[in-house]
């Protein structure tokens, strides 16, 4: 049997964020576990820990092509028979372009298709099952990317309800922190005056800078790390997670972690409204609304810090999210997304 040619193409760095990434790894992994070639075509800028990802997957990283013409050529050029385009930037007219020179095309999107012809879509946010596009569509969190450390990690069970003095909490908002958050949400943990062991995910110097400016009150820790390969087991071991409303809300659910959520950026917001409404996660609201001058901002850091408090001090509603958030992902989207891919571009054998 043929050797099937897999690219990703997707960037990442400090202001694009890495959840295209990441997600492009998951499905990597999974093409790789099939026996397929892969490489990944796009920019890694100033993410040491990201590239490490790549080589210990020995995964080639190519420059990433921009046009149409230049992904057309970039295919033809490492004889792909599938290109994976996820990316907001892109020229929408690349898919389309792809799919006429021959190559199989799947779009990773997250609503919005941009206007990109594809042979395949798939929008994991939960409930984008009634999203309408011109071709097939894999939607929903039963098609949620995730790599194989949280796929070894899932617990078989929900994680029951265990009261402590000081909870852990770990706070977390893409392995960059392009919007800044960690600062923002660091203080209205804080302020909600109790004890808790908070472990605080640094995606830049300057975030790092910021903490370092921040005093914890009576029973507070902080600890500051650095984005790291472990997040799977400090999720576990939180008691509860904080974090934003992207890639990374299908990473608790498959760990059971409970969660409160913040919407940092526009192209979050649906899916943060559906898994909040959904009692998937407890939501915090919108960035801008938490950073905002004068009395808005304080009433909406207040508010925020009394939803915190409320799930620091009750295990029995930590344990509720986390039971609702494990039922949601089942860590089994990559292969459903991989079986597709395969279904579409390898022939039926003779006779079926």
């Amino acid at each position: 049997m043929t050797t099937l040619r897999i690219g990703l193409r997707c960037d990442a760095g400090p202001q694009r964020g890495v959840g295209h990434l990441v997600r492009c790894l998951a499905l990597a992994e999974e093409f790789l576990a099939r026996g397929a070639h892969v490489a990944v075509f796009g920019a890694v800028e100033r993410l040491p820990w990201a590239t490490a990802e790549l080589t210990a997957r020995g995964i080639p990283l190519h420059p990433g092509p921009d046009s149409p013409a230049e992904l057309v050529e970039a295919a033809r050029r490492h004889e792909l028979d599938v290109l994976v385009l996820d990316s907001y930037e892109l020229d929408p007219a690349g898919a389309g372009a792809l799919r006429a020179a021959g190559v199989f095309t799947l779009a990773v999107i997250d609503g919005d298709s941009r206007g990109q012809i594809a042979d395949l879509y798939l929008d994991q946010n939960f409930g984008a099952e009634s999203t309408e596009l011109p071709g097939r569509l894999l939607a929903g969190s039963a098609y949620a990317l995730l790599r194989d450390s949280l796929i070894t990690s899932r617990p078989p069970v929900p994680r029951p309800a265990t009261t402590v003095s000081r909870p852990r909490v770990l706070a977390f908002f893409g392995g960059t922190d392009a919007a800044g958050a960690a600062p923002v949400l660091t203080r209205v943990l804080l302020s909600t005056g109790h004890p808790m062991d908070l472990t605080v995910v640094v995606g830049r110097p300057e975030i790092e800078t910021e903490l370092e400016e921040i005093t914890p009150g009576r029973g507070q820790i902080v600890r500051p790390v650095a984005p790291t390969g472990s997040l799977p087991s400090l999720m576990i071991e939180a008691d509860l997670v904080v974090s934003a409303a992207g890639t990374s809300t299908w990473e608790f659910c498959c760990l059971g972690a409970p969660a409160a959520l913040v919407c940092v950026v526009d192209n979050q917001r649906e899916s943060y409204t559906r898994v909040v409404r959904h009692g998937v996660a407890v939501g915090l609201g919108e960035l801008p609304e938490l950073t905002v001058a004068g009395v808005p901002g304080r009433a909406a850091r207040a508010a925020a810090a009394r939803t915190l408090h409320g799930l620091l001090s009750s295990p029995q509603r930590r344990a509720a999210l986390a039971a609702r958030a494990w039922s949601t992902v089942d860590g089994r989207g990559r292969a459903r997304v991989v079986d597709a891919v395969f279904d579409a571009v390898r022939p039926a054998p003779v006779g079926d």
